[in-house]
């Protein structure tokens, strides 16, 4: 299967250029985790996003309201964090990817998370997640 995020191949052979905007290491409290150690407290979250958007026939024109703004992203994600108690980064990370596809110009989106704190031993612990937007015609994705 093709990996579009890290070969966006697929994206241009279907569309015929690729446009894709980005959050990195968003950090965000989170309640969430199924260990008790994990419930005593609100933790640490890194999240990644990646968009790539159907391109456009409207010139940027230097003009944000011609192109995706990324404070809906950060904001959207920052509220939905705060909205409730997660027990999985995999429910959360779905939950943002929803997000991501409201947007009619994202056709694909990527989302990660990780726990920097939760293991002494490890970095971070996390999850990740690819869907395309239904009927995009992009191939060697998890399309829904």
């Amino acid at each position: 299967m093709t990996d579009v995020v890290h070969d966006p191949g697929a994206l241009l052979a279907r569309y015929g250029e690729t446009h894709r905007i980005f959050l990195r290491n968003l950090r965000v409290m989170a309640d969430i985790g199924i260990h008790d150690f994990e419930k005593k407290a609100p933790q640490a979250l890194l999240i990644n996003v990646d968009l790539y958007l159907r391109p456009t026939s409207v010139p940027l024109d230097d003009d944000i309201a011609n192109t995706l703004d990324y404070d809906f992203l950060r904001k959207g994600i920052a509220e939905l964090v705060a909205s409730r108690r997660f027990n999985l980064q995999e429910t959360l990370v779905h939950a943002i990817l929803d997000l991501c596809l409201t947007r009619e110009e994202v056709v694909l989106a990527r989302v990660s998370s990780e726990k920097p704190n939760v293991y002494p031993d490890c970095e971070a612990v996390g999850y990740e997640s690819t869907r395309t937007r239904s009927g995009s015609g992009i191939v060697g994705t998890n399309g829904q």
